[in-house]
């Protein structure tokens, strides 16, 4: 325990007072001096000489001096006394950092042999010497191997391309899943159409629409490069992860949009390469910047997926009928609950990459948009017989499939969680096909048109 002595001085010549703090034995190494002005000795309140009165004269401890501390700011410092300050943490000096520093780094760096016991012989010692440069030779190397290799791994490096992954390589960038599903569309809306099947045309009509669906994928990828990289799902398309150049996927788009749509215009009719063309503009013109202003991109991407299945009908019959648009509603109305549904388990990636989708920025329009077009598919089944498409068992074979998805669609609305959203997603991947093949076998064919024109003649 450590005592304080108060050693007494002149009040004649000093106006303050000295406080000499030491050690109980005496041996004094530090003196701290504190400077109290005569005036606060003065005017010190009588229960704290009645304190001190009681106490030895000479000797009080380190309480007292608090008690003293403390009167003397409550009494000249009011306003400090109402301001609680945070405790702060111990911080050790500067010079005891900088020697536990040092300490580390001799600890780290520094490797020093044991001395033995008995003096080693002078071929002992040159042996220990010569493996001590060895290793020390072994460690520089190695660290400047390993700084040389950090300092080629943040350099930009050219990447090679392989002529054996090109084809993976531009699968990805034409998105093939998608292009097959736009070609598959494309052959419904064909194959419905009321004539014979002609299989040149039917052929050339595929691979044409297929290559402007490739050349579109890859211009829309080309333009959303530096949003495609803030993307979880996109993050690792061919252009982000610079598979290959941007003037390389330029080149493969205009190589599959100039003979796709030449291949439509010419081979086909001139009808069905405008709507090929109209369409490649609509998606990459339209739609991709679109993306990032409006939540109208929703429905300006419905109406160029609604476009594929009207080709296959104008490249069947050559002009524009009730039945193409009967095809294209139904196509526009399919994609808002597979959209919706797809986009609702994606909304942190599309705010991350800066895409405006209804979503992100109107929820409750996103799933209310989803059960509206669910139930409109139900009338637009509906409406096929009535312009003489189908016949009319494809309204009452059909309404289970669209029952279902409009339930799978109410549930979604609902809820509004990623479970309803992906039982959603999933069904309209296997309603589509379903719809358009239960469509297929309830076409009229054309023996009982011409038998109805005939009675109407």
């Amino acid at each position: 325990m450590y005592l304080f002595s108060i050693l007494p001085s002149p009040a004649d010549e000093e106006e303050n007072s000295l406080v000499y703090m030491r050690k109980c034995t005496g041996s004094t190494k530090g003196l701290f001096v504190w400077h109290l002005p005569k005036p606060a000795v003065r005017q010190m309140p009588c229960k704290f000489m009645h304190y001190c009165g009681v106490v030895n004269k000479r000797w009080i401890t380190f309480q007292h001096l608090n008690f003293l501390k403390r009167m003397y700011v409550t009494q000249y410092n009011k306003d400090l006394s109402q301001q609680a300050k945070p405790k702060s943490d111990p911080v050790a000096p500067p010079f005891l950092e900088k020697k536990h520093l040092g300490q580390e780094k001799t600890v780290i760096h520094e490797i020093r042999p044991v001395s033995p016991l008995h003096p080693p012989s002078s071929e002992t010692s040159n042996r220990n010497e010569f493996k001590a440069v060895n290793s020390a030779a072994i460690v520089e190397d190695l660290a400047t191997a390993i700084g040389a290799e950090s300092k080629e791994e943040k350099q930009w490096k050219e990447m090679k391309l392989q002529l054996d992954d090109l084809p993976g390589i531009l699968a990805r960038l034409s998105k093939i899943k998608l292009t097959a599903l736009v070609v598959s569309t494309a052959s419904a809306g064909f194959a419905m159409a009321p004539i014979p099947f002609d299989l040149t045309c039917f052929l050339l009509t595929s691979i044409g629409t297929g290559l402007a669906s490739c050349a579109a994928n890859s211009i829309n990828q080309f333009f959303e490069v530096p949003f495609d990289s803030n993307m979880n799902r996109t993050k690792n398309r061919p252009l982000v992860r610079g598979q290959i150049s941007p003037l390389l996927a330029v080149s493969f788009a205009a190589s599959c949009a100039v003979p796709g749509i030449a291949l439509l215009t010419l081979g086909v009719n001139p009808l069905t390469g405008a709507l090929g063309a109209f369409n490649i503009f609509l998606y990459t013109c339209c739609y991709t910047p679109m993306k990032r202003m409006s939540i109208i991109n929703t429905w300006v991407g419905a109406v160029v997926g609604a476009i594929p299945p009207i080709m296959g009908w104008t490249a069947a019959t050559g002009s524009l009928d009730a039945g193409a648009l009967l095809l294209g509603g139904i196509l526009y109305s399919w994609q808002f609950p597979h959209f919706n549904a797809l986009s609702w388990g994606l909304r942190e990636d599309y705010s991350r990459g800066g895409y405006c989708m209804m979503s992100v920025t109107h929820p409750a329009m996103c799933r209310r948009v989803a059960l509206r077009h669910c139930l409109a598919l139900i009338g637009l089944s509906t409406m096929a017989p009535i312009l003489d498409v189908t016949t009319w068992n494809f309204p009452l074979i059909s309404l289970p499939i669209n029952l279902y998805i409009s339930y799978l669609g109410f549930r979604f609305y609902r809820d509004a969680d990623r479970s309803s959203s992906r039982k959603l997603f999933f069904c309209s991947l296997w309603h589509l096909p379903m719809l358009l093949l239960l469509m297929l076998t309830c076409k009229k064919s054309l023996l009982e048109k011409e038998d109805k024109s005939e009675l109407l003649s």
